[in-house]
């Protein structure tokens, strides 16, 4: 099956634990991190970073000011986690939670480079 065909379907390729989590707490597949993220929108300005424990396992947070209309939290929070990840946006896509606060997006680039820039922003560790 082709990365593309997988992808729709989808499916993962492989997992880092028992679980299936990463360490960003979510499914991982060799050539993509799949990243939970907590959306706060009608925020004064974007702001990123800080954990919270979602349905998602512990989600990075995310305040942006978009309002949630059509869309345009989760646009302006896909943007705002391609930036603090250090990736273009086209990257990033949403994976699941578009009527919601709590989504998943993948992230098309080093699993290992993306759950460290997680967990960083997430949990404040300097590694």
């Amino acid at each position: 099956m082709s990365r593309t065909a997988r992808r729709r379907s989808g499916g993962s390729r492989s997992s880092t634990d028992v679980r299936g989590r990463s360490a960003a707490g979510a499914p991982a597949t060799d050539a993509a991190a799949t990243v939970a993220v907590r959306v706060k929108p009608g925020a004064s300005r974007d702001r990123v970073g800080g954990r919270y424990d979602g349905p998602h396992g512990p989600a990075w947070v995310g305040a942006v000011p978009a309002r949630a209309v059509v869309g345009k939290a989760t646009e302006a929070a896909r943007r705002a986690l391609a930036d603090a990840l250090e990736v273009r946006a086209a990257l990033v896509e949403l994976r699941s939670g578009a009527a919601s606060r709590d989504k998943l997006f993948t992230v098309m680039a080093d699993p290992a480079e993306v759950e460290s820039r997680v967990r960083r922003l997430r949990d404040g560790a300097a590694s």
